[in-house]
Protein backbone atom coordinates (compact mmCIF):
# COMPACT_ATOMS: atom_id res chain seq x y z
CA UNK A 1 0.00 0.00 0.00
CA UNK A 2 1.05 3.60 -0.53
CA UNK A 3 2.84 5.34 2.32
CA UNK A 4 1.44 8.73 1.24
CA UNK A 5 -1.84 7.98 3.03
CA UNK A 6 -2.22 8.18 6.80
CA UNK A 7 -1.56 4.74 8.33
CA UNK A 8 -5.19 4.29 9.40
CA UNK A 9 -6.35 4.98 5.84
CA UNK A 10 -3.89 2.40 4.50
CA UNK A 11 -5.15 -0.17 7.02
CA UNK A 12 -8.77 0.60 6.16
CA UNK A 13 -8.13 0.33 2.43
CA UNK A 14 -6.42 -3.02 2.93
CA UNK A 15 -9.32 -4.31 5.05
CA UNK A 16 -11.82 -3.15 2.41
CA UNK A 17 -10.00 -5.10 -0.31
CA UNK A 18 -9.24 -8.20 1.77
CA UNK A 19 -12.85 -8.33 2.97
CA UNK A 20 -14.35 -7.95 -0.50
CA UNK A 21 -15.93 -4.60 0.35
CA UNK A 22 -14.02 -2.79 -2.40
CA UNK A 23 -14.20 -4.63 -5.71
CA UNK A 24 -13.03 -3.91 -9.25
CA UNK A 25 -14.74 -4.84 -12.50
CA UNK A 26 -17.94 -3.50 -14.07
CA UNK A 27 -20.84 -2.43 -11.86
CA UNK A 28 -24.09 -0.66 -12.70
CA UNK A 29 -24.86 2.03 -10.14
CA UNK A 30 -28.24 3.42 -9.11
CA UNK A 31 -27.49 6.31 -11.48
CA UNK A 32 -27.17 3.74 -14.32
CA UNK A 33 -23.52 4.66 -14.77
CA UNK A 34 -21.13 1.74 -15.24
CA UNK A 35 -18.45 2.03 -12.59
CA UNK A 36 -15.10 0.17 -12.64
CA UNK A 37 -15.21 -0.18 -8.86
CA UNK A 38 -17.81 -0.81 -6.18
CA UNK A 39 -17.75 -0.18 -2.44
CA UNK A 40 -20.32 -1.97 -0.26
CA UNK A 41 -20.05 -0.97 3.42
CA UNK A 42 -22.84 -3.43 4.21
CA UNK A 43 -20.22 -6.19 3.93
CA UNK A 44 -18.37 -5.03 7.06
CA UNK A 45 -20.37 -7.63 8.98
CA UNK A 46 -17.67 -9.75 10.63
CA UNK A 47 -16.06 -8.74 13.91
CA UNK A 48 -12.64 -8.02 12.40
CA UNK A 49 -14.09 -5.94 9.56
CA UNK A 50 -16.47 -4.02 11.85
CA UNK A 51 -13.45 -3.25 14.03
CA UNK A 52 -11.56 -2.03 10.97
CA UNK A 53 -14.27 0.38 9.84
CA UNK A 54 -15.10 1.67 13.33
CA UNK A 55 -11.40 2.33 13.92
CA UNK A 56 -11.16 4.25 10.65
CA UNK A 57 -14.26 6.31 11.46
CA UNK A 58 -12.95 7.04 14.95
CA UNK A 59 -9.52 8.10 13.75
CA UNK A 60 -11.06 10.32 11.05
CA UNK A 61 -13.11 12.01 13.77
CA UNK A 62 -10.07 12.42 16.03
CA UNK A 63 -8.07 13.88 13.14
CA UNK A 64 -10.90 16.33 12.34
CA UNK A 65 -11.21 17.27 16.01
CA UNK A 66 -7.59 18.42 16.13
CA UNK A 67 -7.86 20.62 13.02
CA UNK A 68 -8.04 24.42 12.96
CA UNK A 69 -11.85 24.13 13.06
CA UNK A 70 -12.41 21.31 15.59
CA UNK A 71 -15.36 18.97 15.11
CA UNK A 72 -17.30 18.98 18.40
CA UNK A 73 -20.33 16.79 18.98
CA UNK A 74 -22.35 15.04 21.69
CA UNK A 75 -24.04 12.27 19.72
CA UNK A 76 -23.23 10.05 16.76
CA UNK A 77 -26.37 9.43 14.71
CA UNK A 78 -26.66 6.37 12.47
CA UNK A 79 -29.47 6.56 9.88
CA UNK A 80 -31.41 3.30 9.55
CA UNK A 81 -30.32 0.82 8.54
CA UNK A 82 -26.65 0.70 7.54
CA UNK A 83 -25.75 3.64 9.75
CA UNK A 84 -26.94 1.96 12.96
CA UNK A 85 -24.06 -0.50 13.54
CA UNK A 86 -21.57 2.06 12.21
CA UNK A 87 -22.57 4.68 14.79
CA UNK A 88 -22.72 2.20 17.66
CA UNK A 89 -19.33 0.63 16.87
CA UNK A 90 -17.69 4.02 16.34
CA UNK A 91 -18.90 5.35 19.71
CA UNK A 92 -17.34 2.30 21.35
CA UNK A 93 -14.05 2.74 19.46
CA UNK A 94 -13.83 6.47 20.26
CA UNK A 95 -14.23 5.71 23.96
CA UNK A 96 -11.55 3.04 23.64
CA UNK A 97 -9.05 5.33 21.88
CA UNK A 98 -9.67 8.56 23.85
CA UNK A 99 -11.75 7.77 26.96
CA UNK A 100 -11.07 11.13 28.59
CA UNK A 101 -12.66 12.96 25.62
CA UNK A 102 -15.19 10.49 24.26
CA UNK A 103 -16.04 8.29 27.24
CA UNK A 104 -19.52 9.81 27.53
CA UNK A 105 -20.33 10.36 23.86
CA UNK A 106 -23.72 8.85 22.97
CA UNK A 107 -25.38 7.31 19.94
CA UNK A 108 -28.86 7.49 18.44
CA UNK A 109 -30.61 6.14 15.38
CA UNK A 110 -33.99 6.48 13.73
CA UNK A 111 -36.81 4.08 13.09
CA UNK A 112 -38.09 3.72 9.54
CA UNK A 113 -41.60 3.88 11.00
CA UNK A 114 -42.56 5.67 14.22
CA UNK A 115 -43.33 3.40 17.16
CA UNK A 116 -46.98 3.76 18.17
CA UNK A 117 -46.80 2.04 21.58
CA UNK A 118 -44.65 2.15 24.69
CA UNK A 119 -42.48 5.25 24.67
CA UNK A 120 -43.28 5.81 20.98
CA UNK A 121 -41.33 8.14 18.74
CA UNK A 122 -38.93 7.96 15.84
CA UNK A 123 -35.60 7.95 17.69
CA UNK A 124 -33.82 5.17 19.59
CA UNK A 125 -30.92 5.97 21.89
CA UNK A 126 -29.87 9.32 23.31
CA UNK A 127 -32.38 12.20 23.09
CA UNK A 128 -31.33 14.73 20.46
CA UNK A 129 -32.85 17.93 21.83
CA UNK A 130 -30.23 20.63 22.30
CA UNK A 131 -27.37 18.26 21.38
CA UNK A 132 -24.70 18.56 18.70
CA UNK A 133 -25.10 15.62 16.32
CA UNK A 134 -22.64 14.06 13.87
CA UNK A 135 -24.23 11.77 11.27
CA UNK A 136 -22.28 8.59 10.46
CA UNK A 137 -23.18 6.58 7.35
CA UNK A 138 -21.61 4.57 4.53
CA UNK A 139 -21.77 6.80 1.44
CA UNK A 140 -23.61 9.78 -0.04
CA UNK A 141 -25.27 8.87 -3.35
CA UNK A 142 -27.92 11.43 -4.26
CA UNK A 143 -28.04 12.95 -0.78
CA UNK A 144 -31.74 12.17 -0.24
CA UNK A 145 -31.21 9.90 2.77
CA UNK A 146 -28.88 12.42 4.43
CA UNK A 147 -31.41 15.23 3.99
CA UNK A 148 -34.07 13.02 5.57
CA UNK A 149 -31.74 12.31 8.51
CA UNK A 150 -31.00 16.03 8.95
CA UNK A 151 -34.72 16.83 8.93
CA UNK A 152 -35.45 14.16 11.55
CA UNK A 153 -32.65 15.36 13.81
CA UNK A 154 -33.76 18.99 13.55
CA UNK A 155 -37.39 18.06 14.28
CA UNK A 156 -36.13 16.45 17.49
CA UNK A 157 -34.31 19.65 18.42
CA UNK A 158 -30.82 18.41 17.55
CA UNK A 159 -28.09 20.49 15.92
CA UNK A 160 -26.39 18.76 12.98
CA UNK A 161 -22.68 19.65 13.02
CA UNK A 162 -21.47 17.39 10.20
CA UNK A 163 -21.64 14.14 8.29
CA UNK A 164 -19.01 11.39 8.11
CA UNK A 165 -19.05 8.71 5.41
CA UNK A 166 -16.67 5.91 4.49
CA UNK A 167 -16.08 6.95 0.86
CA UNK A 168 -16.32 10.10 -1.22
CA UNK A 169 -16.61 8.98 -4.86
CA UNK A 170 -15.88 12.59 -5.95
CA UNK A 171 -18.59 12.06 -8.55
CA UNK A 172 -21.00 14.61 -9.97
CA UNK A 173 -24.76 14.26 -9.89
CA UNK A 174 -26.53 13.44 -13.18
CA UNK A 175 -27.59 16.56 -15.07
CA UNK A 176 -31.36 17.28 -15.11
CA UNK A 177 -31.42 17.13 -18.92
CA UNK A 178 -29.61 13.79 -19.08
CA UNK A 179 -26.36 12.30 -17.86
CA UNK A 180 -24.03 14.12 -20.24
CA UNK A 181 -20.42 13.75 -19.03
CA UNK A 182 -19.53 17.17 -20.48
CA UNK A 183 -22.13 19.02 -18.36
CA UNK A 184 -20.56 20.56 -15.23
CA UNK A 185 -22.42 19.39 -12.12
CA UNK A 186 -21.67 19.38 -8.39
CA UNK A 187 -21.39 16.25 -6.27
CA UNK A 188 -24.09 15.20 -3.79
CA UNK A 189 -21.59 15.87 -1.00
CA UNK A 190 -20.87 19.33 -2.37
CA UNK A 191 -24.57 20.14 -2.54
CA UNK A 192 -25.10 19.11 1.09
CA UNK A 193 -22.13 21.19 2.22
CA UNK A 194 -23.53 24.20 0.38
CA UNK A 195 -27.17 23.70 1.40
CA UNK A 196 -26.60 23.11 5.11
CA UNK A 197 -23.27 24.80 5.71
CA UNK A 198 -21.80 21.75 7.46
CA UNK A 199 -18.66 19.70 6.85
CA UNK A 200 -19.03 16.35 5.08
CA UNK A 201 -15.98 14.22 5.85
CA UNK A 202 -14.90 10.84 4.48
CA UNK A 203 -12.40 8.18 5.46
CA UNK A 204 -11.33 7.72 1.84
CA UNK A 205 -11.80 9.50 -1.47
CA UNK A 206 -11.48 8.08 -4.96
CA UNK A 207 -8.12 9.86 -5.16
CA UNK A 208 -7.01 7.93 -2.06
CA UNK A 209 -8.00 4.64 -3.69
CA UNK A 210 -6.22 5.40 -6.96
CA UNK A 211 -3.07 6.73 -5.27
CA UNK A 212 -3.01 4.12 -2.53
CA UNK A 213 -3.35 1.16 -4.87
CA UNK A 214 -0.95 2.08 -7.65
CA UNK A 215 1.38 -0.88 -8.04
CA UNK A 216 -0.87 -3.03 -5.85
CA UNK A 217 -3.65 -3.85 -8.30
CA UNK A 218 -3.62 -4.14 -12.08
CA UNK A 219 -2.67 -1.11 -14.14
CA UNK A 220 -5.89 -1.65 -16.09
CA UNK A 221 -8.03 -1.25 -12.97
CA UNK A 222 -6.13 1.93 -12.05
CA UNK A 223 -6.54 3.29 -15.59
CA UNK A 224 -10.27 2.61 -15.64
CA UNK A 225 -10.81 4.31 -12.28
CA UNK A 226 -8.82 7.34 -13.42
CA UNK A 227 -10.83 7.55 -16.65
CA UNK A 228 -14.09 7.20 -14.71
CA UNK A 229 -13.01 9.97 -12.33
CA UNK A 230 -12.09 12.27 -15.22
CA UNK A 231 -15.37 11.55 -16.98
CA UNK A 232 -17.66 12.13 -14.00
CA UNK A 233 -15.57 14.55 -11.93
CA UNK A 234 -17.71 16.90 -9.83
CA UNK A 235 -17.40 20.63 -10.37
CA UNK A 236 -17.03 21.34 -6.62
Amino acid sequence: MSTTLAPYKVEFLKAAIDGGILKFGSFELKSKRISPYFFNAGNFYSANLLRAISTAYAKTIIEASTSSTPLEFDILFGPAYKGIPLACATVDKLADLLPEKYGKVCYSFDRKEAKDHGEGGNIVGAPLKGKRVLIVDDVVTAGTAKREAIDKIRKEGGIVVGILVALDRMEKLPAPNGDNPSTPMPSAIGEIRKEYGIPVLSILTLNDIIGGLKGKISEEDIRQMQEYKDKYRASD
